[in-house]
């Protein structure tokens, strides 16, 4: 399988989203520019700062040329995984609820939080257990989540909250403790932590990120058998 994963100006997690998802299978990094998704079967769009950010987090990217594809591959069924900023993107796309708002202590913040798996029953958590508690750094400005209360009504009713801040570890004043969506056809899912840079166990951290990775796989390869 192919992860594709977006680059646009100001990124600077494509290289380690590019490294975690190629320890799954093959990876390409694809110019924002560029229409053409190189034949990804699921697409990342990774964190940092994308151009545009200063005018509200993920407007402006949203509307470039890979974004116009990625929204269409999204559409008909395609994985995307949208990580920090790339979560915000892919709320301004509108394929995914919600909106990211500036932190409650109004700083960027940078620490390793925990995790609770809500729902095993997607393909961005399905190598989890329910339940499960997973280390993942967390590092943004933007990344209090934000949904009004019959969005938010709906995502409890229809399953779409995939993770959720522990108890004591929502830093960012998220509604709810939701760290990571998706979107009711359950293929686009955006969190806020960064999944990718807790794969190696030579940094000296956790490697459960690779979780999301895993079960992106797990997914495609499951439909492919099909």
């Amino acid at each position: 399988m192919k992860f594709g994963v977006i680059q646009f100006p100001g990124s600077c997690d494509e290289y380690d989203a590019l490294h975690a998802a190629a320890r799954l299978g093959d990876a390409e990094l694809i110019w924002h520019a560029q229409r053409d998704l190189a034949g990804a079967d699921a697409i990342i769009v990774p964190g940092g700062f994308s151009y545009g950010d200063y005018l509200r987090a993920g407007a402006i990217a949203r509307f470039s040329k890979a974004m116009e594809s990625v929204i269409a591959f999204a559409r008909e069924g395609g994985l995307v995984l949208g990580i920090c900023n790339g979560f915000q993107v892919l709320c301004e796309a509108r394929l995914l609820p919600g909106a990211l708002l500036p932190n409650i202590n109004m700083r960027f913040t940078s620490r390793q939080v925990l995790l609770e798996v809500v729902r095993t029953d997607s393909p961005f958590t399905n190598a989890f257990l329910e339940g499960q508690r997973v280390s993942i750094p967390a590092k943004h400005a933007w990344g209090r989540y934000y949904a009004d209360p019959a969005s938010l009504a709906t995502l409890e009713r229809e399953g779409q909250v995939l993770l959720r801040y522990a108890h004591g570890e929502n830093f960012n004043g998220s509604l709810a403790d939701i760290a990571g969506v998706c979107n009711t056809e359950r293929n686009v899912f955006g969190l806020m932590p960064h999944p990718e840079h807790a794969v190696d166990e030579l940094t000296g951290g956790s490697i459960d990120g690779l979780g999301i990775f895993a079960s992106m796989r797990n997914a495609l390869e499951g439909a492919l058998a099909r």
